[in-house]
């Protein structure tokens, strides 16, 4: 007798891998077929491939809640980014990250910077690692007036220095904004800044906008070295 055909929304082993990982993103599965794909044995141990069950648009409310918090950063990572996942999973996701990014590694969080979801931006911008900062400052969706809000005093070290040898440091806006923070900066009590910082933002700036910076600097210092007229970088 011939062997019969397994039916369109089968499951592994009756069907192959690579079909069955092309079906978890039809958007209408059968009632039911979801929750049984997240019971697979194989699937339980592939925590990445979890994360096509928990980010879809017809995964129940529960099955979601549970597989999101079984899913590793990176997982979680990829559903927060993912404009096609359910907005409750993206949502879920992004805050099941901000609850872990205390607890990443260094190298956790320098992959997880490049490719965060704006509701951490804030977080990762007060990482006090310059590695972690230099790779939040390719973020390819970080544009010039998100980093511009993020440059607020206290400015620290760590911060200046990414900054200083990033994609940023000839943008005009960005130099003002962090002279300012650097200006406001110096003198706190543990700002362990110092009047060179400011040199790669200031040669950023032309004669006119440099004029207009010095008129808004507080220290002394710094505001002669901005002046053109008054000092020399």
């Amino acid at each position: 007798m011939p062997r019969s055909s397994p039916t369109p929304w089968a499951l592994p082993p009756e069907i192959p891998w690579p079909r069955f990982l092309r079906m978890l993103r039809q958007p209408e599965p059968p009632r039911g077929w979801l929750e049984a794909a997240a019971e697979l044995p194989d699937l339980t141990k592939r925590p990445l491939l979890l994360r096509w069950i928990a980010q879809h648009p017809k995964a129940p409310a529960h099955l979601r809640s549970r597989l999101l918090a079984r899913l590793p950063w990176r997982a979680l990572a990829a559903v927060a980014s993912d404009a096609a996942a359910h907005p409750q999973a993206r949502q879920q996701a992004t805050e099941k990250l901000q609850q872990q990014w205390a607890t990443l590694s260094i190298g956790e969080r320098r992959s997880l910077a490049m490719h965060a979801p704006r509701q951490l931006w804030p977080l990762i911008w007060k990482a006090p690692a310059t590695p972690v900062l230099s790779a939040f400052l390719q973020h390819p969706k970080l544009g010039l007036d998100a980093l511009v809000a993020l440059i607020q005093p206290p400015l620290r070290p760590p911060q200046a220095d990414a900054l200083a040898t990033s994609r940023w440091r000839e943008v005009g806006p960005v130099a003002e904004q962090v002279l300012q923070a650097l200006d406001r900066s110096l003198a706190l009590p543990d700002s362990a800044l110092a009047l060179g910082h400011a040199a790669p933002w200031i040669r950023a700036l032309d004669e006119e906008t440099r004029i207009l910076a010095a008129s808004r600097t507080l220290t002394p210092a710094l505001r002669r070295m901005v002046h053109p007229r008054r000092g020399e970088v």
